[in-house]
């Protein structure tokens, strides 16, 4: 594992990282296209593949809260 500010060969380098926040739920295949989807729009203007990380964050509805309400209580 690569620390975040730093390459192969301990350069300094600046990575975007992406943080996602989204509710639990989503599956491996979902997740896969959501990080090479956010990635490949960071490819479109410059920067490397190897230099993008995303981190997803999956949160329980119980735990996220909208309109006053957790939203696992809303209506689909």
């Amino acid at each position: 594992m690569i620390p975040l500010g730093c390459a192969r060969g301990g350069e300094d380098r600046k990575m975007p990282v992406v943080i996602v926040e989204t509710w639990s739920g989503k599956s491996n295949e979902q997740k896969a296209k959501l990080i090479r989807g956010i990635t490949r729009v960071f490819e479109e203007v410059g920067v490397t593949a190897d230099q993008v990380q995303v981190i997803i964050h999956d949160v329980p509805k119980t735990n996220w809260g909208m309109y006053g309400e957790q939203t696992s209580k809303l209506p689909p």
